[in-house]
């Protein structure tokens, strides 16, 4: 069996590094958002982000998005965009207020497993035993690390809340593909913008409909900066880098490791509390991701 190549090696270091920074700054998203949405409305704090980053992405748009548009790809750019941030945000944002967060981490631990299973079936990916041993790890550590959390939440519709949560990593799932298909001929950062782009047109239309606030707190507007330079164009452009390296079921696996990633971040930042079993959870899910870095075959 050949020995990969030393640029395909550096590629894939390259990738893995990327997608682990992703990993880092959408997991310290959900400390900036608590921020935020302390004192803004959710769909109010959505759209600030989108648009921040459009016009960020618009000001320097001639350095490096440069592209050979190929006729007919803005049908899946359009669908990428509405798969992710547009009705992935919509779907996750209602789910949390019909169920628990540590139900919805579970049903999230779905998300690398209906990845793989889709990309075997349009991509023609063929993940080994070691991979799909690290996916399950990885999915029985983000349910340890639900259940063993020490804060009960409220859940006044469970059943709606977990299929609404279901909805979003299906969504998620159809970002993924679609990401995957365009990364061959487009540039990550050029998908990154299209998403902040159509994120922002899709949710312009609520804000007749959102309650304003009456004072404007610097704190909570610094989240939105935050959300919407640091972690929409770094997260995003970073997490759409490392699936142009690495296949969609492999890329897919390092969202797991965001609940444990958050977790760890709001212990350090906020003095929220962390047990023995949650820190074990962590080690599980993080084992899992670096277990399930295996190779994939392609058919």
């Amino acid at each position: 069996m050949p020995t990969p190549t030393r640029p395909a090696q550096s590629s894939r270091l390259a990738a893995t590094l990327a997608l682990s920074l992703a990993m880092v700054l959408w997991g310290s998203s959900f400390i900036a958002m608590k921020v935020a949405v302390g004192a803004l409305h959710p769909l109010l704090v959505i759209f600030g982000r989108m648009l921040l980053a459009t016009l960020l992405f618009a000001v320097f748009a001639r350095r490096f998005m440069r592209a050979e548009y190929h006729k007919g790809d803005w049908k899946p750019m359009l669908l990428m965009g509405l798969c992710e941030p547009g009705l992935y945000f919509l779907f996750e944002a209602y789910a949390l207020t019909h169920t628990s967060a540590a139900q919805a981490g579970m049903v999230t631990a779905m998300l690398p497993v209906m990845v793989a299973g889709a990309a075997a079936v349009w991509l023609g990916e063929r993940p080994s035993p070691r991979i799909w041993a690290g996916f399950i790890l990885a999915v029985l550590g983000v349910i340890w690390l639900s259940t063993a959390s020490t804060v009960q939440e409220t859940a006044p519709n469970p059943l709606l809340g977990n299929f609404l949560e279901f909805m979003a990593m299906v969504c998620a799932t159809g970002y993924m593909l679609l990401l995957k298909k365009l990364s061959a001929r487009y540039s990550p950062w050029l998908l990154t913008a299209i998403q902040a782009l159509v994120g922002t047109l899709f949710y312009l239309p609520t804000l007749p409909f959102v309650s304003w606030p009456q004072t404007w707190e610097p704190l909570p507007l610094l989240a939105v900066l935050y959300l919407g330079s640091v972690v929409t164009i770094g997260a995003y452009g970073c997490y759409n880098f490392g699936m142009s390296r690495l296949p969609a079921s492999q890329a897919s696996a390092f969202v797991n490791a965001i609940p444990a990633v958050s977790l760890l971040l709001a212990w350090l930042l906020l003095g929220e509390t962390l047990n023995a079993q949650q820190l074990l959870a962590c080690g599980a899910v993080f084992a899992g991701v670096v277990l399930s870095q295996g190779t994939v075959r392609q058919t």
